[in-house]
């Protein structure tokens, strides 16, 4: 965690994107809280809004976020130097559609975060008292129904899906006749974005997890190890 924590300013900084997810691993009351319920290393999601391909020289790229307390607001990347990181990156987009995923997050700028999403999320991820998934879904009340209120997983989630890119939707069989023949096929069922927490873009399959040493050119070969001495277990 200390090297996570050296990189964030340099390395962190020169590989995030336009269009990444930051997942970020709080530590406070209600990150712990977040960490519990989705039994996930992961308490935070922000979206990279700005990267240093379109900043000027020394400027640190920045994120926008959804606050416990101040809502939806672009913060620069510092504020995250003391965190524990993952970026990940969605894979087959051009230029215009990022632009697009930012664009409409961005809109949202000044919305205040939604705790009623919180409780339901709780509710649907606790599974108290057991239901089947889709019978659990319609049993919450998603959110609070303002379109003024998110939460950070949320935003980003919504965002995405507005340029109709998968997260982790539903997989539904359906029949399909050819000729004579029945054909079974997948379909993917959009997920409410509401039920979406932070963790869900690092199991994805559909975000590529982008590692900075490694894309900066990490060569084992060059490690340098304190010989004859070992870490006491």
């Amino acid at each position: 965690m200390a090297t996570e924590k050296r990189l964030l300013p340099s390395l962190v900084a020169a590989t995030i994107r336009k269009g990444d997810v930051l997942l970020v691993d709080g530590n406070s009351r209600f990150s712990v809280a977040i960490r519990y319920l989705t039994q996930s290393t992961w308490s935070h999601a922000a979206m990279c809004v700005a990267d240093q391909t379109t900043l000027g020289p020394g400027e640190l790229p920045h994120i926008l976020e959804a606050d416990v307390v101040k809502g939806v607001q672009v913060v620069p990347l510092s504020k995250y130097a003391e965190f524990h990181t993952r970026i990940c990156r969605p894979v087959g987009l051009d230029p215009p559609e990022i632009d697009a995923v930012i664009a409409f997050a961005s809109q949202r700028m000044g919305h205040q975060y939604d705790m009623k999403n919180v409780l339901d999320l709780m509710r649907y991820l606790i599974r108290t008292p057991p239901l089947p998934d889709r019978l659990k879904r319609r049993a919450l009340a998603i959110g609070s129904g303002d379109p003024t209120r998110a939460i950070c997983s949320s935003l980003i989630a919504q965002a995405y899906q507005s340029v109709n890119y998968p997260i982790l939707p539903q997989v539904v069989l359906d029949d399909e006749d050819q000729s004579t023949q029945r054909k079974r096929r997948e379909l993917l069922q959009i997920r409410h974005h509401s039920l979406f927490a932070p963790r869900d873009f690092d199991v994805s399959p559909y975000f590529r997890i982008i590692k900075p040493t490694i894309e900066s050119g990490f060569d084992p070969h060059q490690v340098a190890w304190a010989m004859g001495k070992e870490v006491p277990l």
